[in-house]
């Protein structure tokens, strides 16, 4: 498994957006798209030699991340991709980690299944195993 992107919550995407760019010189990759199973809206950032960012911006109240974003955000998860998700899944919860979402597609991947899990030391972890990403923009 390889890190392939880190999730920040922010409670403004434009502002978001602003900071990422400004601040340290990433790009847009894609164009917002709402996940509507988690609530979220979410645009991917890159920078060459850099890892992904995914910006992560709550659409309403029942989203699981609105209080963290209106509490000011910040660092929500790290994304590993693997060769199989059900493999990985199974994988680390072997070692421990706590399934939180089971895989179901994930509108920002382009309906390619996602999951989340909880290991030690509260590391939220989203896994994929696709190189698939909605709405890139060109």
């Amino acid at each position: 498994m390889n890190i392939d992107h880190i999730g920040i919550v922010v409670k403004s995407m434009d502002e978001g957006i602003k900071q990422w760019t400004e601040m340290f010189g990433y790009s847009q990759k894609t164009e917002v798209v709402v996940n509507t199973r988690q609530k979220v809206k979410v645009v991917f950032m890159h920078k060459p030699d850099s890892l992904m960012i995914k910006l992560i911006e709550p659409t309403d109240e029942f989203s699981s991340v609105f209080v963290f974003a209106n509490k000011g955000g910040g660092l929500h998860h790290l994304c590993f991709k693997c060769s199989d998700l059900q493999y990985g899944v199974a994988g680390l919860r072997e070692k421990g980690a706590i399934l939180l979402v089971k895989p179901q597609p994930g509108e920002a991947f382009e309906n390619e299944n996602i999951a989340f899990l909880l290991a030690k030391n509260n590391l939220n972890i989203e896994l994929i195993d696709t190189d698939k990403i909605a709405a890139i923009i060109p």
